[in-house]
């Protein structure tokens, strides 16, 4: 577990699987990722995601009480893809993202050897990539991928790294 003050990150385990797919399903919540109908997700898609993923799905509390979840995957062997959603609107803009980032980033960088680490947000997202840049990733590059949303709606993605040197911790 990682801990500052009142915010904690645990691994996710099979008993977070319902919150995890309340979460995965509500289109307010999942609409950056291009769901904005929710993942139709089940539990049990949710469960094998939990045990069987290359990925580690992690729960964020503040509290104790669950407001979110990420994901961390080594890409290689010093490079980690992340990624974080706040689920419970009572907690957004409140500045918690970048305290859960930086503890899963100190965890990254100090106990499993990672140089760097990349993640991806919806150009529409500017409040995540002011905190990424806050954090010290810098845009990889101009270039945007792009995807159809449920609804047909493009969306565009801008990739991002930070790497160890240029971290900036806020816990």
């Amino acid at each position: 577990m990682m801990k500052y003050q009142n915010c904690s990150i645990r691994l996710a385990a099979i008993e977070d699987a319902k919150q995890l797919c309340e979460w995965w399903n509500d289109g307010s919540i999942m609409a950056h990722a291009g769901w904005p109908l929710g993942s139709k997700t089940t539990i049990d898609e949710v469960i094998e995601r939990i045990t069987k993923s290359p990925s580690t799905r992690y729960i964020i509390e503040y509290d104790d009480v669950p407001i979110g979840e990420m994901s961390a995957r080594k890409v290689d062997e010093s490079t980690a893809e992340v990624g974080i959603k706040i689920c419970d609107s009572d907690y957004l803009d409140k500045g918690l993202g970048k305290i859960y980032l930086s503890l899963l980033f100190q965890h990254l960088f100090d106990e499993q050897g990672c140089e760097s680490i990349i993640l991806d947000t919806n150009v529409n997202n500017l409040r995540a990539q002011a905190t990424y840049k806050k954090l010290g990733f810098k845009q990889v590059s101009d270039q945007r991928r792009s995807w159809p949303d449920q609804l047909g709606v493009m969306q565009y993605s801008i990739d991002y790294r930070l790497i160890k040197s240029d971290f900036n911790s806020f816990v």
